[in-house]
């Protein structure tokens, strides 16, 4: 199983929407808030090039956003990803 880590914020939709999709997976996460933490936030935005949250990795890969995650649900491609 790949290790899959998700930068999040407590009041955030879209992290709870990805989040609920890798619990729905049994899929276990490391998950980093960013919330009051403008250095933990600006790692993340160095990382990813974004700084919207939710940012997630699987792996060593980039996944993007929320909505990156379910088209890749949609396209049948992260059950694949997840269990390299």
């Amino acid at each position: 199983m790949s290790q899959v880590v998700i930068y999040s914020s407590d009041y955030c939709p879209y992290c709870m929407r990805a989040k609920q999709l890798l619990q729905s997976k049994q899929v276990a996460f490391d998950e980093i808030k960013v919330d009051g933490k403008p250095a933990v936030r600006a790692e993340m935005t160095q990382k990813a090039g974004r700084s919207s949250v939710p940012q997630i990795w699987i792996g060593s890969r980039h996944i993007g956003g929320c909505d990156d995650l379910f088209a890749l649900e949609r396209a049948g491609k992260l059950d694949a990803l997840l269990h390299v």
